[in-house]
Parts: C-alpha cells; sequence; structure tokens
C-alpha cells in the first residue's frame, strides 16, 4: 500500500509514522498559545522534527469543541509564514490542518504537501480540486457536526459503522473529484463529534477500517475523553495518550498524531521491536 502525497511517497506496511502537531493558535485545547510566536514556532518543528517526527502538522485554527472560527486572512496569517519557514529549516513533510479551501491552497503553494481536513463531511468539492491539481495527500476525517456544535449529544446507532460508511462515500466523491485512492488517508476523528464511548469503539475497531485499504491515522492525543476516563488535567494525559498509540500501532493504524513527539516515537519503535520478533 503507497501513500503519496506530491513528491514524497511512503510504502506500507512499515513501522507507523509519528505526525507532530504544531498549533499556531491563541486558543487550542492543549497548547493555545505556546507557538503563535514565529520562531518559537520553528524552534519546536524542527525540535519535533529532531525527536524523530514523520511529519509536522501546523494548524491555525482551534478546532475543539465550541471553539469559535477565525476568518481566512487571520488563518493565512498565521500558518504560510510558519510553512515558508519550515521549508526552510527542516525536510520534514508539512502537512496544513485547515478545513479552508483558499487557506490549503496557499499553503500548498508556500510548501505543504498534505491537507489534514476535520471538514471533510462537507458537500462542497472545492477543497477535493484543490488536493487534486497540486496532488497532494489528504486527511479524510471523520466529524459529526462542526467544531461549534460536535460536544452537544452526538448520536449514533453504530458509531463504527457509520464511520467507515461514510469513509466508503467519501472516497467515492474525492475520485470523482480527481483525487486518487494513494494520495487519501483516513481518520475516524476521535474527539470529533464523539463521547467517551463512541470514542473507545473506535478504538476498539481500528482493524474494521484497513478494509479500505488506505493508511489510518489516529489522533488521540491529550484529548478530554483521556482525561474523563482516568482524572488529571492536560498536562496529565501523556499515559492515556501514549496507551492509544501504542494500541493503535498494534490495530494496523499506519501514522499516529501527537503533542508528544519523542514519547510516542520511542513507544512505537518498541511495539516494533517486539512485533519483529513476533512468532505466530
Amino acid at each position: 500500500m503507497i501513500f503519496r502525497a506530491c513528491h514524497w511517497n511512503v510504502q506500507f506496511p512499515r513501522t507507523p509514522l509519528v505526525m507532530g502537531i504544531l498549533n499556531v493558535t491563541p486558543d487550542s485545547f492543549s497548547d493555545g498559545g505556546q507557538f503563535l510566536d514565529r520562531k518559537k514556532a520553528v524552534e519546536h518543528a524542527v525540535q519535533m522534527s529532531e525527536e524523530g517526527a514523520d511529519i509536522i502538522d501546523v494548524g491555525g485554527e482551534s478546532t475543539r469543541p465550541r471553539s469559535e472560527p477565525v476568518s481566512e486572512s487571520e488563518e493565512l496569517k498565521r500558518v504560510v509564514p510558519i510553512i515558508q519557514a519550515l521549508k526552510d529549516e527542516t525536510k520534514v513533510p508539512i502537512s496544513i490542518d485547515t478545513q479552508k479551501a483558499a487557506v490549503a491552497r496557499e499553503a500548498l503553494a508556500a510548501g505543504a504537501i498534505i491537507v489534514n481536513d476535520i471538514a471533510a463531511n462537507r458537500e462542497d468539492p472545492e477543497m477535493w480540486q484543490i488536493v487534486s491539481m497540486a496532488k497532494a495527500g489528504y486527511v479524510l476525517m471523520h466529524m459529526q457536526g462542526t467544531p461549534q456544535t460536535m460536544a452537544e449529544n452526538p448520536s449514533y446507532k453504530d458509531v463504527v459503522g457509520e464511520v467507515g460508511e461514510f469513509f466508503q462515500s467519501r472516497l467515492e466523491l474525492l475520485k470523482k473529484s480527481g483525487v486518487a485512492a494513494e494520495q487519501v488517508l483516513l481518520d475516524p476523528g476521535i474527539g470529533f463529534g464523539k463521547n467517551v464511548e463512541h470514542n473507545l469503539q473506535l478504538l476498539a475497531n481500528l482493524k474494521r477500517f484497513t478494509v479500505y485499504e488506505r493508511p489510518v491515522l489516529v489522533g488521540a492525543s491529550r484529548k478530554s475523553f483521556i482525561g474523563k476516563l482516568l482524572g488529571g488535567d492536560v498536562s496529565e494525559r501523556l499515559p492515556g495518550s501514549l496507551a492509544c498509540a501504542i494500541w493503535a500501532a498494534l490495530n494496523g493504524v499506519q501514522i499516529i498524531r501527537t503533542h508528544d513527539v519523542r514519547a510516542t516515537v520511542e513507544a512505537v519503535r518498541m511495539v516494533g521491536e517486539i512485533q519483529s520478533r513476533h512468532r505466530p
């Protein structure tokens, strides 16, 4: 199985890739305000690459529950200079975390090669056409509602089945828009319009999403369901986040999105070392 993003190709199976999170926002749930300064943001991205990040995911708009959207111009002002700087500072592939087509277009022009799109539930094909034209990678993420509404009593009859049906229908729409299957990653959207039980069911059944023969990405890092289950604030969620990462690595996930790069890289590498010696 191959994932293609512009000039970058990855062949799976292999040890899961680690995507490091770089939020250049004042209000993200975990690290809001820490990396608004361009120099600090670039330094943090370089540090993550040195710690083993395979991808840097740059976001300029918080998508935490009930977050307020920002204007297109403000989001561009936050992310484009960072991407331009990172292109010179590191060779690690850059992803743009945005739901705005215009931001995706400018970010790709600045040097990003992947669009991480929480709003893949849209009907407007403009974003997909931009991805097709650029031959960029695309993270197809499931979300019920929007960041402003997704925490308001999310409801499913069968969350695993419904997320799978969403992937199937969207893969068909992407193909019609000119986005090849090899450009697509699947993200079940942990925490995006799901309660604690929904998140646990999705994690418990990750192997169900491998039937689409596309790499699966999981981002559970520091999310609130971990705190609700185990207690503690955002700064105390590393053990729960690593447990999710290890479980994902053992259940067919190819990319793990995280705030804590070094710890996640080492945990995933250890899993790989053990798996390589397993005797069926």
